[in-house]
Order: C-alpha cells, then sequence, then structure tokens
C-alpha cells in the first residue's frame, strides 16, 4: 500500500478540522483535569496544615461536656483546668501499645468547671503493666493535652482490675459517676504522668484523601472525557478514511 494516498486521505480538508477539534478537545480536558487535581492537593495542604499549625486554647471556650465531638477538636491542643477525681476512680486500658510493647493507659476523670460534675477523661501516661492505681496529681491543675475522639468497641470491663479494652466513653459512663465529654484528652504533660510513660498523641497532617474529594472526581471525570473525544476521532477518522478510499477503489 502507498503511504502517500493514504496519508492524503487523512490530511484530507474535511478531516483537518476534525484533527484540530480533536486535539483542542483533548489538550483542553487533560488541562482542565491537571487544574482539579491541583485544586485537589491545594485542598490537601490546607487540610493538613490547619491539622499542624493550630495554636493551644482553653478547653472552657472550645467545647462542652454535653456538646458531640466534632472534627475541629480532633488533635486539637488544649488547656485543661480542673481537679483529678480520687486515684480510685481511674481506669487501665488494655492492649495498648507502645514502642512495640504492649501495656495500658492510664485513663484518669479530671472534674472541670465548678460544680465538679462534668470530667474530661484523660490518658495520663502509659505502663507495661497494670497494676495497683498510682496517686493522682492534689489540688488544682493545668494539663496540657491533645484532644481524641472516643474509641470503638471495648472488651468487657472488670471492676476488680479496673480495666478495659479500650476508651469508649458509652462503656464509661457506667463506670464513672460523672457526666464525662464524648471524647477524651492524651496528656503531653509530664508533670501528670506520674512516673509513666507519656503517651505520643496522634500526629497531625494525617489528612484523608477524601478531602477535596469533589475535584478528584472532577479531574477523572474530565480525563475520562478527553479519553473519550479520542475514541470518537479515531473512530470518525478512520471511518471517513476507509470510505474515502472505497470510493476511491
Amino acid at each position: 500500500m502507498n503511504p502517500a494516498p493514504t496519508l492524503r486521505l487523512w490530511l484530507r480538508p474535511g478531516l483537518v478540522g476534525l484533527h484540530v477539534f480533536a486535539v483542542v478537545a483533548i489538550v483542553f480536558c487533560v488541562v482542565m483535569g491537571l487544574w482539579q487535581m491541583g485544586v485537589y492537593d491545594s485542598r490537601q495542604q490546607h487540610e493538613r496544615a490547619d491539622k499542624q499549625v493550630v495554636p493551644r486554647v482553653a478547653l472552657a471556650g472550645l467545647w462542652g461536656p454535653d456538646q458531640p465531638f466534632d472534627g475541629k477538636l480532633n488533635n486539637r491542643p488544649v488547656m485543661v483546668e480542673g481537679r483529678f477525681a480520687p486515684a480510685d476512680q481511674q481506669v487501665w486500658v488494655t492492649g495498648k501499645k507502645q514502642q512495640g510493647r504492649t501495656g495500658a493507659w492510664l485513663l484518669a476523670p479530671l472534674l472541670v468547671g465548678a460544680g465538679g460534675d462534668n470530667a474530661l477523661l484523660v490518658v495520663r501516661g502509659w505502663s507495661p503493666t497494670a497494676g495497683a492505681l498510682p496517686a493522682v496529681p492534689a489540688g488544682p491543675v493545668t494539663v496540657d493535652a491533645v484532644l481524641a475522639p472516643g474509641e470503638g468497641i471495648a472488651d468487657a470491663y472488670n471492676p476488680d482490675r479496673r480495666e478495659i479494652g479500650s476508651v469508649r466513653i458509652p462503656a464509661l459512663l457506667n463506670v464513672q459517676p460523672y457526666d464525662l465529654y464524648s471524647g477524651f484528652a492524651i496528656s503531653t504533660d509530664a508533670a501528670t504522668a506520674g512516673g509513666l510513660d507519656l503517651v505520643p498523641p496522634p500526629v497531625p497532617g494525617d489528612v484523608s484523601w477524601t478531602v477535596g474529594l469533589r475535584n478528584l472526581a472532577y479531574a477523572l471525570q474530565w480525563w475520562v472525557f478527553g479519553a473519550f473525544a479520542l475514541f470518537m476521532w479515531w473512530r470518525m477518522a478512520t471511518e471517513s478514511v476507509a470510505t474515502s478510499r472505497a470510493k476511491v477503489a
């Protein structure tokens, strides 16, 4: 087959316009998809920055005991003023790993507010064993901590050993004689740890890929449009060339 006649068929005036339109459409779809991906990346970066650069604020002006735990509170550094409840009201949260070892968190209710009826559960620290409950700091305290949502289903609470399998607030409501906050706090204050190892709070900046999901979907949509335009160009052009070749033959 002589390539020259075939090339002339592909470059007929009737097809040149189709080629130009296809190139413009495909480039436009690719550029729009890249733009939407850029918006998606920008939203991810902004969300990460919001989580990383957050000033520490007083708990009293941020969140109350009767308010739900929403996304803006997760990993939020706070200062909590109050008094620790008696030491025998503390609870060990078992099955907690730290530095490759399995141990337990010491969970203590911190009484917040003037009435003494509201309590924020605070993880004071980690121990390789869940033994005797250590003493709590006496008097008014100010604890630097990071907020966290309640955890999932817990193992059954053991009242004799004061142990539970996770920081599940509904389960702990039956254990504590207080109105509990709907989340808990992980102390970053060595003064309240009582000699236990501090628990590293969750690292901020782990942003879900679903942040900006709409922009990601738009990017994929534009690229699908571009692929469809390429397919339609190829189909229309090849059919036109085949028809023209048949007429010449």
